[in-house]
């Protein structure tokens, strides 16, 4: 019985998992990533309005920081929206279907305006 010809087919057949494993790992690694750095830029958003800077320099820090970044602001009454949103290529086969490609990232905040 050849013991190399079995480790070869047994290697085959569990390479294709191993690689969607690590495929969906670097992916939701990614996906983290991206938000936590939304998160942070939505706290210096947040800061920068507070301090009445204008639409266009707020328009500059975003797309400095990443230009795939979409900025919205709503006002209602006393209340401003401030959303980021962000859009991330997935690329785990599979993956890609459940989280629907590309996968959106948003955060928003909503602040008290005097």
């Amino acid at each position: 019985m050849n013991k190399k010809g079995q480790a070869l087919v047994e290697f085959v057949i569990i390479l294709p998992v191993l690689l969607c494993i690590m495929l969906s790992i670097i992916d939701f690694g990614i996906i983290l990533y991206n938000k936590n750095t939304l998160e942070s830029n939505i706290d210096s958003v947040v800061k920068m309005i507070q301090n009445k800077e204008s639409e266009d320099e707020i328009n500059h820090f975003i797309k400095s920081e990443n230009k795939n970044t979409e900025y919205k602001l709503e006002k209602k009454d006393k209340y401003v929206m401030i959303k980021l949103i962000s859009k991330v290529d997935i690329i785990t086969p599979g993956l890609n279907i459940i989280l629907n490609n590309p996968y959106k990232i948003e955060v928003k905040r909503v602040i008290y305006e005097k």
